[in-house]
Order: C-alpha cells, then structure tokens, then sequence
C-alpha cells in the first residue's frame, strides 16, 4: 500500500466550475452592455434620403414597414420654376395642359396645382395621398429645377434599426442623421 499523502489537484472540480461560470457571465455582461452602447448610440439619429444621392427608383414606395411608407414628396419652392407645364406633374406628352387624371403623372392625386399669375402654377404635395413612389421626383429631376424630393417623414416614421427601404435603396441615399436635424433640405437645384 502506497503510504505518500494524495495530492490534491491544483484546481478542484468545482473550482474549475465556478470560473467558468464567471467567464461566462462576464462575457454576457460584456454583450449586453455592447447592445445598449450600441441602441445608446442610434437612439440619437434617424433615418434619412439624401436628396443629393437619391436615383428615384421606386422602392420607398413598397419596402417600409407601413402600410403606407413613411416617404414623401417635399417640395423645396425656393428653387421650383412655377412651370406651367411641369413635368413633375404632367405626364411626359399630355394630351392638354389641364389638370385631368389622363394627364397627371401622379398616381394617386397627390400633387395639387394652383395658379399663381400668368404663366405661373404653384404645386403642393397633399402627404396623405402620397405613396412615396417617386414619379414627380424623376419628372422633376430630368427636365425641371428638381425641386420635388424624398424625405422620409419623422412624424410618421417608427424609425427602425434595421430600415427595410435602406437596405434596398439602389442609390445607397439613405443614412442616419442627428435626430436634432433630421431633414436634409435641397437648396440648390440638381
């Protein structure tokens, strides 16, 4: 019979046991404090178009997360031309300069024409009716001042993290911006 004295290991079982558990839980504390710096750090900013980078391809229209997207035409009347024959709101050859369905370019009415004096028409965009799809902004854009563009609307807007329309913007114009400032305006045409 061996007579020296066992040794004990230099790490118990449960010892073994407990820093394990230790390293685990510092590692769950160390990812959820990564989540809420992370949530801290978008909870300042909000999705927005940049008017600069937008291609106008229709996806707003169809990849939000609402019924009806929270994009919308803005208009900046600063540089509009007051055109009566507006391509953002005619179709590209109407049949007449008048305010006929046959001839809007809108689908669904949401740009209202309003004249001014000789020849001027003034255009205002009625955002319940818009669908956020983009026509008069292409219009407006290929042969007008380009005043007609995309915002996404923040009183509308649930401000995903993860912004569906973001991921699909073939322009890549959507970013974040301080939630402080949360437009950004056109000043200058095209």
């Amino acid at each position: 019979m061996d007579s020296r004295p066992q040794t004990q290991p230099s790490v118990t079982r449960r010892q073994f046991l407990r820093s394990g558990a230790r390293a685990a839980g510092l590692a769950g504390l160390g990812a959820f404090l990564g989540v809420i710096a992370g949530r801290s750090t978008a909870k300042g900013t909000v999705w927005q178009i940049d008017p600069q980078k937008c291609v106008r391809c229709g996806n707003c229209a169809t990849h939000c997360v609402l019924e009806q997207s929270a994009v919308k035409c803005v208009h900046a009347y600063a540089i509009c031309g007051y055109c009566q024959l507006c391509t953002g709101y005619f179709e590209p050859e109407p049949n007449d300069l008048n305010t006929g369905a046959e001839n809007c370019l809108c689908p669904t009415s949401a740009i209202k024409r309003t004249y001014v004096e000789d020849p001027y028409y003034e255009y205002t965009i009625d955002e319940q009716l818009c669908i956020g799809c983009a026509k008069c902004v292409e219009g407006c854009n290929r042969f007008g001042n380009g005043s007609l563009f995309l915002q996404v609307r923040h009183d509308r807007c649930v401000n995903c993290n993860e912004c569906f329309i973001a991921k699909v913007c073939a322009g890549d114009a959507f970013r974040r911006v301080p939630a402080d400032q949360p437009y950004l305006l056109k000043t200058i045409s095209h």
